[in-house]
């Protein structure tokens, strides 16, 4: 059975919400869970919920990471539940590990305590995004503002791996984020990138643009974390306008009220797939450990997939498929 350990004082909700999470995955995916807190915050929790306790334990930290603590101040806390959480993974007393908390912190100490796996110079932040192809991994997420051409074909493998163990595309098409997909276009830091992963056995497109990233053209999407995570932030902030919009719009007459009632089926459906919520995280791909940070503001339900993929990523093996493929010659 699979263990998966939650910082349970990490994310905008307070344990509660990451407490729901977690006990609904014990339940759904059969997993061992252990919750990390401050005091008897989950305690008092637990207390009030029916579970499982076979498949729940707690552990006690006498701190937390702030969400505005800066990688070197997290690191200091020694005593954070994130520090045990992830010192606990390196115990061998969880196969994984999950946290909604600071994701600038979550790679500091990820890498301070598990360290990298072989063959990978930086972890990266990785992100599946809804598109219509069923979803795109798109790495560096933002742990890397600045890269050099090696490490994106280090991203590259990585998210090839990723998206054809736990999303389902066989020998996934991976592209380069850019300005263009002429061969002229990028900047120096993409153009090397592109030359050296076309010698690869990747199934390798080229440059690739921003609108990529959702229609489908590939299933992995690379770059830095500086453009990655500008990247993100914008299709966030486009979803939520166009929820907003859409709700203005369908509020705004009678007849567009009516007309909502007879199409809501779809419309619901259509939310459900841009929902973060059924991703649930992005693991830190990179790391010698399993680690997925989850949203801040996560839900009960995107918690709950959080430890879901956290636990795949186990089942898959996925880093002994990313030493395997970076200790080719072509990796």
């Amino acid at each position: 059975m699979r263990r998966i350990i939650v910082d349970a004082m990490g994310g905008d909700h307070g344990p509660g919400v990451v407490v729901d999470g977690a006990l609904q995955a014990a339940e759904e995916y059969g997993v061992e869970v252990t919750l990390v807190s401050q005091s008897d915050a989950v305690e008092s929790e637990l207390s009030r919920r029916k579970f499982n306790p076979s498949a729940v334990s707690v552990l006690t930290a006498d701190g937390a990471v702030d969400m505005h603590d800066s990688p070197s101040r997290a690191l200091k806390r020694k005593d954070s539940s994130m520090r045990v959480a992830f010192d606990r993974l390196k115990a061998g007393e969880g196969d994984g590990l999950v946290s909604a908390g600071n994701s600038g912190a979550m790679m500091a100490i990820g890498m301070f305590v598990l360290g990298r796996l072989p063959g990978v110079d930086r972890p990266a932040i990785l992100t599946v995004t809804p598109s219509l192809s069923g979803g795109t991994v798109l790495l560096d997420g933002g742990a890397n503002t600045d890269c050099k051409p090696r490490q994106l074909v280090q991203f590259a493998h990585m998210g090839a791996i990723y998206a054809e163990k736990i999303l389902g595309h066989a020998n996934p098409r991976v592209g380069v984020l850019s300005n263009g997909e002429e061969d002229g276009k990028g900047n120096e830091l993409t153009r090397e990138a592109v030359r050296e992963l076309h010698a690869t056995e990747l199934n390798f497109m080229g440059h690739v643009e921003g609108r990529d990233i959702t229609n489908g053209r590939v299933n992995v999407v690379v770059c830095d974390g500086f453009t990655g995570n500008v990247a993100l932030k914008t299709m966030e902030g486009l979803g939520q306008f166009v929820s907003s919009a859409l709700k203005g719009a369908f509020r705004s007459s009678l007849l567009s009220r009516l007309g909502y009632l007879l199409c809501r089926g779809a419309i619901r459906s259509a939310y459900d797939r841009l929902d973060y919520a059924r991703y649930g995280g992005a693991p830190l791909i990179g790391l010698n450990g399993v680690a997925v940070v989850a949203h801040g503001g996560s839900s009960a339900e995107a918690i709950k997939n959080a430890v879901r993929v956290a636990g795949e990523a186990v089942s898959q093996d996925i880093n002994g498929y990313i030493v395997s493929a970076l200790d080719k010659p072509d990796g």
